[in-house]
């Protein structure tokens, strides 16, 4: 699904890019170029992510952390390649980000970290969590952030499904960083 030019776009497709060109991505880049054919979809969409990325009660650290995770259970370039270095921005380490893009428990992680790591790979695995599992993202995170961190995982499944789908390609000058995963 390549970008649809701006002369072929429909009145709501404009309208859509429009409002998307004025928030903090500047464009319909990503995900929003196959989204942008269901120009509400992209709207709603985009408007949801820009809750979870910029103002969840997780903060930025955690945010970056569950997204790099999701990016890398659907092997996603894409999202890894723009989520990258803003997770190491945002002080998630350098260990951890080649961890997770191994496909495999980093070895240090903070007490939140953790939290966050076990939540969503369990979530991930067997679509749901144990009770003990809950129970320590609820004392770590509150119950605000255990919803915000299901979102923040859903959500950037949601768009990896359509880069994938789309199969977008990299940003320019970007290389693949995630190897393939074993199959389960």
């Amino acid at each position: 699904m390549p970008p649809i030019p701006a002369t072929k776009q429909s009145a709501a497709q404009r309208d859509a890019a429009r409002e998307l060109a004025a928030t903090a991505r500047g464009g319909v880049i990503g995900p929003f170029v196959p989204a942008l054919r269901s120009p509400e979809f992209m709207t709603r969409l985009q408007r949801l992510g820009e809750y979870l990325r910029y103002r969840c009660a997780l903060g930025p650290r955690l945010t970056e952390l569950a997204i790099l995770l999701t990016a890398r259970a659907w092997s996603q370039q894409f999202e890894w390649a723009l989520h990258v270095e803003t997770a190491r921005a945002a002080g998630v380490s350098a260990a951890t980000i080649a961890a997770i893009a191994a496909g495999r428990r980093p070895v240090r992680l903070e007490t939140d970290e953790a939290v966050v790591y076990d939540f969503v790979i369990e979530l991930e695995t067997t679509r749901s969590v144990a009770d003990a599992t809950y129970a320590r993202a609820r004392a770590a995170l509150g119950e605000q952030g255990i919803v915000d961190l299901i979102g923040v995982a859903g959500y950037y499944a949601m768009l990896a499904m359509l880069l994938n789908v789309a199969q977008t390609p990299l940003p320019r000058g970007r290389r693949p960083q995630l190897k393939p995963l074993p199959a389960p």
